[in-house]
């Protein structure tokens, strides 16, 4: 029995997941509800960290039930103000666009890989792609949303890697003359490639967090915020994007910058898992198998091409236009391109979904843990104790607050919950308009910039950690938040000094 739960993980995490549920049914008869909820939170941590010895779904589920029934917090039900189901009609955007906006990019996998097989091979220098890398994904994210660039970066990393691992595995010709030797695709040349892709995806999420932060689109806060500051009257209801952005960027901009520098100096430093270039037999390979594909390609697939490119088009106007929610859009998505191109059974339809929907049960159980937070009321001391100071200092109070608590916690509901304790504050009167203003920006800014730091942050983050890419170039959570470190240092620095300077 024992060796079938959690399957195949190692005895010593399976032992440990066991002693955090025995430890915690017997700490709650002792602890109050606030260390306890600080303890689960500890041990959810704990098996993200975890996420390639065990999918967290399991893990982390198994104490997300126990949070439910030792009472810490509610499964919740409709027209309730706390509770997990209330946690997830308040995020119920970023769910639809998982189950739907990621699906729709699989059937643009085609065109994606097409069109970064093209920059690959064109482009020679590592330095020039990573920067393209960080802002590409940065502008996308301003337009779009983070989850969805995620979920680009992770197909074509995964594109890549499947061709690499195809001519590796199997017995095709490696080039024309099979004059490379298989040998050379083993060992050294592996972890080098993987390298290389690793930390290619790790500029592009950096840059999705870079462009996020900018606009009232870019992250699922930024809309809260944006709407809160509407209601303000501090920026106009029939030009929030504009305004929003004009309000952020101050701050944004040198923080954007900054980010670029930090991309130029890691590659150049080659320091914190960075600079690794990729091999040149791997270049051969890619080229290679780009000729031979341009020249296999059909006509059906040529036609593929072009529904794919119409429908990023509309995409990317729908979602700067807002005409809908993400994840509708993204429904529209799979019905445009399947339409046009033919792929109408059900079960070629089912592929697509595979990617997200454990992230998405992942989310659910993330939310137990949020509602838990809120109902223990584990940040509002900080809250209450930030908003006693003086009001000169309060911004910077609220950015550093904010970034410490997103580390840990997921961004949205920081956010969430500090946004409304503000506006709460000014309707009754204890702040100004503009000290309304002031705190509104870094929130906004102190949820996106330092939540770099850990998977826990951002969701895009932790999409990428739980996603089939990351154990085939080995990203684990640690390699995470040490790759993401020097970002996580200049990007809360440089957003501190603007906040101080500027707010």
């Amino acid at each position: 029995m024992f060796k079938s739960f959690l399957g195949n993980s190692p005895t010593w995490f399976k032992s440990t997941i066991l002693a955090f549920l025995v430890f915690n049914t017997a700490a709650f008869f002792v602890l109050n509800g606030t260390v306890m909820g600080w303890i689960f939170i500890a041990e959810f941590i704990f098996c993200l960290a975890m996420a390639l010895k065990c999918y967290p779904l399991q893990s982390g589920g198994l104490l997300a039930i126990q949070v439910l029934a030792l009472g810490l917090t509610s499964a919740g039900e409709p027209g309730l103000d706390h509770g997990v189901f209330y946690e997830v009609t308040q995020n119920l955007d970023v769910i639809l666009l998982l189950v739907f906006m990621v699906a729709g990019i699989y059937f643009m996998k085609p065109l994606l890989m097409y069109i970064f097989v093209k920059l690959f091979t064109r482009v020679k220098s590592k330095l020039i792609l990573s920067l393209f890398f960080v802002v590409i994904s940065a502008v996308l994210s301003a337009f779009l949303d983070a989850l969805t660039v995620t979920a680009v970066l992770i197909s074509v990393g995964l594109g890549f890697y499947n061709v690499y691992h195809k001519i590796h595995s199997s017995d095709l010709d490696l080039d024309e003359n099979n004059t490379l030797d298989r040998e050379q695709l083993s060992g050294e040349t592996l972890e080098e490639f993987r390298s290389f892709l690793r930390s290619l995806v790790m500029h592009g999420v950096v840059g999705t967090a870079l462009g996020g932060v900018c606009t009232i689109v870019g992250e699922p806060q930024n809309l809260l915020i944006g709407g809160k500051l509407a209601a303000a009257e501090i920026i106009s209801k029939d030009n929030q994007f504009v305004e929003f952005f004009l309000k952020m960027a101050p701050i944004t901009i040198p923080v954007f910058f900054a980010g670029l520098l930090t991309t130029a100096l890691l590659e150049t430093t080659k320091i914190f898992g960075f600079g690794q270039k990729m091999p040149p037999v791997v270049r051969q390979i890619i080229e290679g198998w780009m000729e031979k594909r341009d020249a296999e390609r059909t006509k059906k697939e040529k036609y593929g091409l072009i529904v794919q490119g119409v429908s990023a088009v509309l995409l990317i106007a729908g979602l700067a236009l807002h005409i809908a929610p993400v994840g509708f859009i993204g429904l529209g998505l799979i019905v445009v391109q399947t339409a046009f191109m033919g792929i109408i059974e059900e079960h070629s339809l089912g592929k697509a979904f595979e990617e997200a929907l454990p992230f998405t049960g992942l989310l659910i159980v993330f939310f137990v843990i949020v509602a838990m937070i809120h109902d223990q009321h584990l940040f509002k001391p900080i809250i209450d104790w930030a908003l006693n100071q003086d009001p000169a200092s309060q911004p910077a109070i609220f950015y550093l607050a904010n970034g410490v608590l997103s580390m840990i916690s997921d961004n949205v509901f920081v956010a969430t919950v500090y946004i409304g304790e503000v506006e709460a504050a000014y309707n009754a009167d204890k702040i100004t308009k503009e000290t309304y203003e002031q705190l509104a920006i870094a929130i906004n800014t102190g949820t996106n910039l330092p939540s770099v730091a850990t998977p826990n942050g951002q969701a895009a983050f932790l999409f990428l950690l739980t996603s089939s890419l990351a154990p085939v170039i080995n990203l684990s959570y640690g390699r995470m938040a040490k790759m993401a470190f020097p970002y996580t240092i200049v990007l809360t620095l440089v957003g501190l000094a603007c906040v101080m300077m500027f707010l």
